[in-house]
């Protein structure tokens, strides 16, 4: 009759059928309707859609839950959070206890009052085989949002995502490849390729994090996350972060979870927790009462039961079920009847032990369907169900009847399929217990088969529940291909420490098969996988025993293009543990291979980490020679801004190369490289390879001395690293931006930034440019006038640059020991000269010509305030002629007020007018004299025998003026003397 009734395209329902349905469907109620055949108006629904159930208790509300009792005081405290998150100061509430003492249904009964009106209610569960499942939690999150059921292909999930979400806000729309990424629907954007999987994870994070936030402009929102004791570490850094950004926005959220779960939000002032206890006596009594009725002789029994339940709710309604299947209790709920004296009653001590009687008590079919059931998860579809049952589907659902009768099941789901649900979390974990190992393993196993069958065209999206079936089941060769693939969908989300588990199983699983060539292979491939992750999270010790593993394994196949793969990563870990040599010698042996077969990318890398081993060591002519070759290589395939990994290498080798010249004191040939790889990163779209362009650029202008330049440029890629989790290159910017503050005279900020790049570096176990790092906070302490720690850094920033060998870092060192020495009290002169002198010899060797300049500056100095002028006017004058030669304007203006200390007469050689110009441009107000020599041919010889002791010294003096003049350019002459 309703099908007669409802028009084309639509269904109807009356309210018998809705009664059976209820919760699990939404409809639009049409009032009384004429029906033919029936005596009066029938009152008639149309279905509008399923409704999406995510919990037992959404699916338990139309079969009537007991009473909620005893919670009055909890609930108080959440109505005071929900107020002050209405008011725009975002709360967090976490709520502890153990199980079955009522979290879940606190949740409930507090989103579904009438406060909860006009909140948007977000939420998901954890679960206990999802902990290893990245993102797991937030993907169930979206999933609710974005309303995507189980049939929705990517095509339509992509539909219902970009609908919802532009309409909620058009600026959310590059927000857009991060949500598809987290539910696993590809991604045709190139721009999302681009970046680096630790920017790739944080863009992720932030944008599930903006949604909710913006959602809270348009109406409050209440998230609730249960169960948080198996929340995977994906979905817990999404909880920090969006419970960092908590205080201005109108959100309240709610956590649940086991006691022995840990977190760092304790301090926050905006967070508040509680633990629920189990029901006090009274409490238990109220629910009792509506579980088994007010029946005077009912009340030993109660106290029984209060009494070894310890007012603990679900363990109360699982003895309560127990006793009516043992006929203790007869009658219907709420209306039981005693059948024996009550000593007699026998109650288990544990909820457990009362699950397990209980299912043993069911018929044998209804117990081997519920343990098939348990194999599955908490969460069990139908389709699959029936597919591991080994039963006819007629039996399958006669079971599942009387199972959802005895309330161990729910059904979730009835559209686009049925799915159940174990009535609590120890439901199921007794359930799965109660199986022998055998039937146990038989049925993971079939799992898998039926997985693969359900699930053929879209398998990518259960990786790891596959992998979790296969190891369980013990279908090795399965167990590995899945663990590895559920690995690199981790690794690619960035979620670096579930990626570890799953390869790290892998190999564990691998060690079942039979030996042979495949298996090695899977063995080393497994190895080279597990790098990348370990890397980011700085096992760095880790990855070298993986590789050599992986190294000792190739060479004894024969496998040169995996060798090679082991040797990046070798050139790779024995860079950053500041071991160049090893480094160059990996580098060298890639490259052989690379050259030998015709490999770009290969030669790409292995030349690379070639130059920037060498410029480790301070090779910086070498250095310079591979890195051109490798960007002049790289132009030469994919153009001046290639992309991909191509790019990184470009981009890092034109970085690197201008940070050779800069040590060379070729800034001009340094801002050209510095040019293409800032072009290139720019268009790369790549916020790593621009941050790393915008570092180096920097540090040229840092040691060019242009710090007006350098500030923005090392301000954004410090922000940049901050912002997108570049934890590996942070120190860097830190530390360039730091000196640069310092040399500004922001003493204060700069040593905060110093200090931060030498203990970043150490926390991620890296050793390579430590030294420069070090001996730059020693300098920032220096400026701060704390010469006793300074002298303490610098003494470590040479112990380190003498360990790994960096030569160039070990003289910019020396260099600022002879600064530190001289400004001891008393100045230690002797030993200042002798640092400096080190310092430039070493300098001199490696070609490092703005450290040569500085440090003549610095011992001019030295000796000027030692009263040593010649020597003094020497260094000064050299220093001068080198940092004018390199426009190293910041220092050349300090050896230009030096050099004023010595006279006031500057005699500059005729044919030198560029230099006659700066000192008069340099000098332009201060009481001194700057003039042209124009004296032509030979100086005059004059009468050598002295008229008094004065002449000849005057005579002395003119020699020495000549002599300078002759030999720099220029002299100073501390007062006017004959023949000027």
């Amino acid at each position: 009759r309703m099908e007669q009734l409802a028009r084309p395209g639509s269904t109807l329902i009356s309210r018998d059928t809705l009664r059976l349905a209820e919760g699990y469907i939404e409809v639009k109620p049409l009032g009384p309707v004429p029906v033919k055949g029936m005596p009066d108006p029938v009152e008639v629904f149309e279905l509008l859609r399923s409704e999406q159930v995510h919990s037992r208790l959404e699916a338990s509300v139309a079969r009537g839950l007991t009473p909620f009792v005893g919670r009055e005081a909890e609930i108080d405290i959440l109505h005071q959070a929900m107020a002050r998150a209405a008011a725009g100061h975002g709360q967090i509430v976490a709520v502890s206890g153990e199980p079955g003492v009522g979290k879940s249904r606190l949740f409930w009964e507090f989103t579904h009052s009438h406060r909860a009106h006009g909140w948007l209610m977000m939420g998901a569960q954890a679960t206990s085989y999802g902990k290893n499942t990245s993102y797991l939690t937030v993907k169930e999150l979206l999933q609710s949002y974005f309303q995507l059921e189980e049939r929705d292909d990517p095509r339509r999930v992509r539909e219902k995502v970009t609908g919802k979400l532009l309409t909620l806000d058009e600026s959310l729309r590059p927000t857009l490849p991060a949500f598809l990424q987290l539910l696993d629907v590809p991604v045709d954007d190139a721009e999302w390729q681009t970046p680096d999987l630790p920017q790739r994870r944080q863009r992720m994070l932030d944008a599930v994090k903006r949604l909710i936030l913006r959602e809270g402009q348009v109406q409050p929102v209440l998230a609730v996350f249960e169960n948080l004791h198996w929340l995977d570490s994906e979905s817990q850094a999404f909880l920090d972060s969006l419970v960092d950004s908590l205080p201005l926005a109108r959100a309240l959220v709610l956590v649940s979870y086991r006691p022995e779960y840990q977190h760092g939000w304790a301090r926050k002032s905006y967070y508040t927790q509680f633990r629920i206890d189990p029901l006090p006596p009274q409490s238990a009594e109220e629910l009792l009462s509506a579980l088994v009725g007010d029946d005077p002789g009912l009340d030993p029994l109660k106290q029984l039961l209060i009494e070894r339940t310890e007012g603990n709710p679900f363990f109360l309604e699982e003895s309560v079920h127990t006793l009516a299947e043992t006929k203790v209790l007869s009658g219907t709920r709420g209306h039981y009847r005693l059948t024996r004296e009550v000593h007699k009653v026998q109650v288990p001590a544990t909820v457990q032990a009362v699950l397990a009687a209980r299912i043993d008590r069911q018929p044998i079919e209804g117990k081997r369907l519920l343990q098939a059931a348990a194999v599955i998860g908490k969460d069990v579809p139908m389709a699959l169900l029936q597919a591991i049952a080994d039963m006819p589907e007629e039996a399958v659902r006669r079971n599942l009847a009387q199972l959802q009768s005895g309330e161990f099941l729910y059904e979730i789901s009835l559209f686009p399929s049925v799915e159940y649900t174990f009535r609590h979390a120890l439901t199921h974990e007794v359930a799965y217990s109660s199986l022998l190992q055998d039937r146990r393993r038989a049925l993971h196993g079939r799992v898998v088969q039926a997985m693969e069958q359900l699930y053929a065209d879209r398998l990518p999206e259960h990786f790891e529940r596959l992998a979790h079936h296969a190891v369980r089941g013990e279908v090795w060769p399965k167990a590995v291909s899945y663990l590895r693939q559920a690995g690199t969908k981790a690794a690619m989300r960035s979620a670096n420490r579930e990626a570890v588990i799953f390869f790290e199983q892998a190999m564990s699983a691998l060690t079942r098969l039979a030996e042979g060539r495949a298996a090695t292979e899977q063995a080393i491939d497994l190895r080279l996988d597990l790098r990348s992750p370990l890397l980011q999270m700085g096992q760095l010790e880790r990855v070298l025993t993986l590789s050599q593993e992986a190294e000792a394994m190739a060479e004894k196949l024969g496998d040169e293009q995996r060798l090679a793969r082991v040797y990046t990563y070798l050139i790779n870990y024995h860079y950053l543990k500041g071991e160049p040599d090893l480094a160059i010698e990996y580098g060298e042996r890639c490259l052989r291979i690379g050259d030998s077969a015709g490999d770009a990318s290969l030669q790409a890398l292995a030349r690379g980490y070639l130059g920037y081993s060498c410029h480790a060591q301070g090779l910086y002519r070498r250095a310079h020679s591979i890195l051109r070759e490798n960007v002049e290589a790289l132009e030469l395939v994919q153009g001046d801004a290639p992309g991909g990994q191509a790019g990184v290498s470009y981009v890092t080798s034109s970085g690197w190369l201008a940070f050779t010249l800069a040590e060379l004191g070729e800034f001009d040939a340094a801002a050209m490289s510095l040019d293409r790889a800032q072009r290139a990163g720019e268009a790369s779209g790549h916020a790593y390879t621009q941050t790393i362009a915008r570092t180096m650029a920097g540090l040229a202008w840092l040691r060019r001395g242009q710090l007006e330049r350098a500030l923005p440029a090392l301000q954004r890629s410090l922000d940049a690293c901050r912002e997108k989790s570049l934890d590996v290159w942070r120190p860097i910017p830190s530390s360039l931006l730091g000196l640069t503050l310092v040399l500004l005279g922001r003493v204060d900020e700069g040593l905060r930034l110093l200090e931060d790049g030498v203990s970043l570096t150490e926390d991620l176990g890296v050793r390579a440019y430590l030294a420069l790092w070090t001996v730059q906070l020693a300098e920032g302490l220096a400026a701060a006038r704390q010469l006793d720690r300074a002298r303490t850094v610098a003494q470590r920033a040479l112990d380190l640059a003498l360990r790994h060998k960096e030569r160039g870092h070990q003289a910019w060192t020396l260099r600022l020991l002879g600064e530190l020495a001289g400004l001891a009290e008393p100045p230690a002169v002797g030993e200042a000269e002798g640092y400096f002198a080190k310092a430039l010899a070493l300098a001199e060797e490696l070609e490092m010509r703005p450290l040569q300049a500085r440090a003549q500056l610095g011992l001019g100095r030295l000796l000027r305030l030692a009263g040593d002028r010649d020597r003094a006017e020497d260094h000064l004058a050299t220093a001068l002629g080198l940092l004018r030669e390199m426009d190293m304007r910041f220092w050349l203006s300090r050896a230009a007020e030096e050099l004023l200390h010595l006279g006031h007469l500057f005699v500059v050689a005729r044919h030198n007018i560029q230099l006659y110009d700066y000192l008069k441009r340099e000098y332009a107000g201060e009481p001194v004299t700057v003039i042209l020599d124009r004296r032509h041919g030979q100086r005059r010889e004059r009468d050598e025998s002295p008229a008094s002791e004065r002449r000849h010294a005057e005579r002395r003096r003119q020699i020495q003026v000549d002599d300078a003049i002759r030999t720099r350019g220029f002299a100073v002459v501390p007062e006017i003397i004959g023949g000027a």
